[in-house]
């Protein structure tokens, strides 16, 4: 059963928090980059260029870690893990475009094709819940 993103910590998604999103590439190596993410009320929503690393690597491993963190208050953060469970284009380059004038004010400058990641959340909340 997916977790459930706090109450609390849903407003993340409202700023411009940043992500860090984390997986393992083909050598095991944990790799993190700082991604546009959103939140659809179940899922986590990150995108890619199609036939990227990150996009290559996630359909082998879907694991994921993630972790968004306030611009504006440093100590209010959301720590998550789940994995992948969807790989769809990203049509008319839509969600690219919304996350970008949420985070940038405008619309993406580079228009290639781009998809998006859904992720199931398995764990969800500041890490001191996490026992």
């Amino acid at each position: 059963m997916p977790a459930k993103v706090p109450e609390n910590l849903l407003d993340l998604f409202e700023e411009p928090a940043l992500g860090q999103v984390s997986y393992l590439n083909d050598n095991g190596q944990i790799v993190t980059f700082p991604m546009w993410v959103d939140f659809d009320g179940t899922h986590l929503l990150t995108s890619s260029p199609v036939g990227s690393k990150k996009g290559q690597a996630l359909r082998k491993r879907p694991q994921v870690g993630a972790s968004i963190v306030s611009a504006k208050n440093p100590w209010h953060w959301l720590s998550i893990s789940g994995r992948v469970v969807d790989i769809r284009p990203d049509e008319n380059l839509a969600f690219i475009d919304r996350m970008s004038h949420k985070y940038t004010g405008s619309g993406y400058q580079r228009r290639t094709p781009r998809e998006i990641f859904t992720i199931e959340i398995d764990r969800a909340g500041p890490t001191r819940s996490w026992g």
